[in-house]
């Protein structure tokens, strides 16, 4: 047996599969964020580990049997947190999370400095854990004087695990200290943010073995003999592993509360100017590129709660047949935006209004407006010269089939639906897990799931959808000089 466990920012999820990759069983539990000022979201590692033994234990008592059979564990988390330990190995502070804005400054200096830029090759963005460092540095001395180790969440979880302290080089490559191109910790970026290699973790990848769980906790479970635990991946490469996009070539569209455009690459590949994350793979001789959108069902959730309605009832009414898009145009910009434009200040808009304006020709607006954001990351991600052949759809919004016709047809790409199953983070690392105790072929291990459904790009449309995106894009440039800065 081999279990996938996957520390999330409202919770913690664990999964178990045996040889045959069959899900045996999983269970949860809650998290939550504490956001003492504007702009910050922490965490106390101290419910990582509550919350984990919680569903450990919840797994563990209804399926005993196949629990005490597990030979992997893998580990999956949300990045860039900074967890800072002392040289005790004692917390010093809550962890700083990933969408925590107030090391913004910080991470504007570090972006400004052309050796950095040239190094990282990538946008340092204030969630980063680097510009972390730096904020705590300039307000909190005293603790930063103090700090011996530097810790992501789910490798926080790895030493509680393990007593070891090591990290993988997907999550890593959030950091903003990562050579991703070498695979290994640049002294110079750590220089830079006046850190050294000794208050970093050892690196793996996320196949390899990182430790052996401790006995007094398998003894806890009721884990019978030794239990290897793997490298892992942060959760976006995870859920790649889940989903079986490991080629390159390979991509999936996640249409969550954010969106995300991921494609697996053969080398590093990076694009500074559009705001493309590129980051090393969880698996060895991989790397990825990524293509952030802030708000995409969270756009839909924001008017089905202006008009008191429920996204699905606004998605059913538009029936299952692609319309052409109206004049109405929405900017899905609702908390920002990541790719391409890396704007912090920039905000929704819903243009071409007029009398006759109806409720679902708002929706579809909404629905293309995002659909338009993912071929905007396209864009960024052939500028960076990677192209997509096809995606695979996964994320609640892909629910949706006027959805996934509109992304397909915005994309003039085929959108795959995978057969139900299980393809998140949790199951991505139950893999990698099953990878390092079995000493398993990557490759082989995950495959893809079979496709159950493809959704063609609508062929008559493809001109009026062209001219849409066009307008879509003309809204940036008219809209930034009119954004509320601070």
């Amino acid at each position: 047996m081999y279990l996938g466990i996957d520390l999330g920012t409202s919770g913690v999820k664990t999964l178990l599969i045996d040889g045959s990759q069959r899900i045996v069983g999983s269970a949860s539990a809650s998290l939550t964020v504490s956001n003492l000022h504007h702009g910050w979201s922490e965490q106390a590692p101290v419910d990582w580990i509550a919350a984990t033994e919680e569903a450990l234990t919840a797994l563990s008592n209804s399926h005993s049997t196949e629990v005490s059979a597990i030979t992997g564990i893998g580990l999956s988390g949300q990045q860039h947190g900074a967890t800072l330990l002392d040289a005790e190995n004692n917390v010093l502070r809550p962890c700083i999370l990933w969408n925590d804005t107030r090391s913004h400054v910080e991470a504007a200096a570090l972006n400004a400095n052309e050796v950095v830029a040239a190094k990282l090759g990538n946008v340092i963005f204030p969630g980063y854990t680097a510009p972390k460092l730096m904020w705590c540095r300039k307000h909190e001395p005293e603790i930063f004087a103090k700090v011996a180790r530097v810790l992501l969440p789910k490798d926080y979880l790895r030493w509680w695990f393990t007593g070891e302290f090591v990290s993988d080089m997907s999550d890593a490559s959030g950091t903003g200290w990562l050579d991703i191109a070498d695979r290994e910790w640049s002294d110079e970026m750590l220089s830079f943010t006046d850190m050294s290699r000794d208050q970093m973790p050892s690196l793996v990848e996320g196949t390899e073995v990182s430790g052996q769980l401790r006995h007094e906790l398998a003894a806890r479970w009721g884990i019978s003999g030794k239990a290897v635990v793997a490298g892992g991946g942060g959760d976006n490469a995870a859920s790649a592993c889940g989903l079986g996009t490991i080629e390159p070539g390979s991509a999936f569209a996640s249409l969550g509360t954010s969106g995300v455009l991921f494609v697996s690459n053969e080398s590093f590949k990076p694009n500074i100017e559009s705001a493309v994350h590129a980051f090393c793979h969880a698996l060895p001789g991989v790397w990825h590129q990524m293509g952030v959108i802030l708000s995409a069902t969270d756009s839909l959730n924001w008017y089905a709660g202006l008009v008191g309605d429920s996204a699905v009832n606004l998605t059913s009414a538009l029936g299952s047949e692609l319309q052409a898009p109206s004049s109405t145009t929405f900017l899905p910009y609702l908390s920002g935006e990541r790719t391409p434009h890396n704007d912090a200040h920039i905000r929704g808009v819903l243009s071409g209004l007029t009398t006759s304006t109806s409720r679902q020709e708002i929706t579809r607006s909404i629905l293309d407006g995002v659909s338009f954001a993912f071929r905007d990351n396209l864009h960024a991600l052939r500028q960076a010269g990677t192209d997509i052949a096809r995606v695979t759809a996964v994320g609640g919004g892909s629910q949706s089939a006027y959805w996934l016709k509109s992304l397909a047809t915005a994309l003039d790409r085929p959108v795959d639906i995978l057969s139900a199953g299980e393809f998140g983070a949790a199951f991505g690392a139950a893999r990698l897990g099953m990878i390092a105790a079995e000493n398993a072929d990557p490759m082989e291990i995950c495959k893809s799931a079979p496709v159950a459904t493809t959704i063609e790009p609508v062929s008559e449309l493809r001109e009026v959808y062209n001219d849409a995106y066009e307008r879509f894009r003309a809204h940036y440039p008219a809209m930034k000089p009119l954004s509320l800065k601070g």
